[in-house]
């Protein structure tokens, strides 16, 4: 009598999406998803996030190593540099430090003058954002932690964390609508993140922070990070970040519905 196949588990979906089983007990996975389809849409997700993650990071490796870091002894330059790739994957919150601004100068600017390239504070919203957006936007089974048909809960919640009032625009006119929303860690504080679809499944992202009242750069400025592109702008406390796979033209014209909206609702809460 021929052995029964062994129960798929949680770790064998990991190491079939990491390419690490033998080919026969690959082979086994193979007919399990064939059977579980939400099983394998989740996997398929998990594949389209490597590979965006892969394709977002993985110029890093090829660029030089900044002088001021070729000067520390190698073990402790590496494990900098891991860490520093840990701490985007997971929170997003480091990440746009370990290679130069991407942004450009998109010649919107709200009021005053503009250098060539945004300062890297402003230019880390951008990177956050987009890596927040690969993270995430794939997940098929929990893309957001308070759906749209809760929106009224997801407002309280996360105004009340960014210590702010906070409302996502509503985008139906040009094609989008709200899946819901998380919390997110920032740079020093937390961050919003909502979610939107249009009728193809394309997703895109809108990533809200508040701890921007240093900067004064408040242009509109476009950035390519890897797969995504990213509109982004300050506003007052607030940086926003809409990001997708979306061309530069179609992404940049729901930014300007965006922020036509969002800057009748955003209000700072009276203290």
């Amino acid at each position: 009598m021929m052995p029964l196949p062994l129960p798929v588990t949680e770790a064998d979906l990991h190491a079939y999406v990491d390419g690490r089983l033998p080919p026969a007990r690959a082979a086994e996975v193979d007919a399990y998803l064939a059977a579980h389809p939400e099983d394998a849409a989740r996997v398929q997700a998990h594949i389209t996030q490597n590979a965006a993650l892969r394709a977002m990071f993985d110029p890093v490796l090829d660029e030089p190593v900044p002088p001021r870091l070729a000067t520390r002894p190698p073990r402790r330059r590496w494990l900098g540099l891991a860490a520093g790739m840990a701490i985007a994957i997971v929170s997003g919150a480091a990440g746009w430090g370990l290679r130069g601004a991407s942004g450009d100068d998109m010649g919107l600017a709200s009021g005053g003058g503009q250098s060539a390239y945004p300062a890297p504070a402003v230019a880390g919203l951008a990177r956050r954002a987009a890596v927040a957006h690969v993270v995430y936007s794939p997940d098929v089974r929990r893309p957001v932690e308070i759906g749209a048909d809760q929106e009224d809960q997801l407002v309280a919640w996360l105004s009340n964390r960014l210590g702010s009032r906070i409302r996502p625009p509503h985008l139906g006119k040009v094609g989008y609508e709200l899946i819901g929303g998380r919390l997110l860690p920032g740079a020093s504080g937390p961050v919003a993140q909502f979610m939107y679809h249009d009728g193809a499944g394309q997703r895109l992202t809108l990533y809200v922070s508040s701890e921007q009242a240093h900067n004064k750069d408040t242009g509109f400025r476009f950035a390519r990070e890897g797969p995504v592109n990213v509109f982004y702008w300050i506003d007052g406390q607030f940086g926003y970040a809409l990001s997708a796979g979306a061309d530069r033209n179609e992404l940049a014209r729901v930014a300007g519905a965006v922020h036509e909206q969002l800057d009748a609702r955003v209000q700072v809460k009276e203290r």
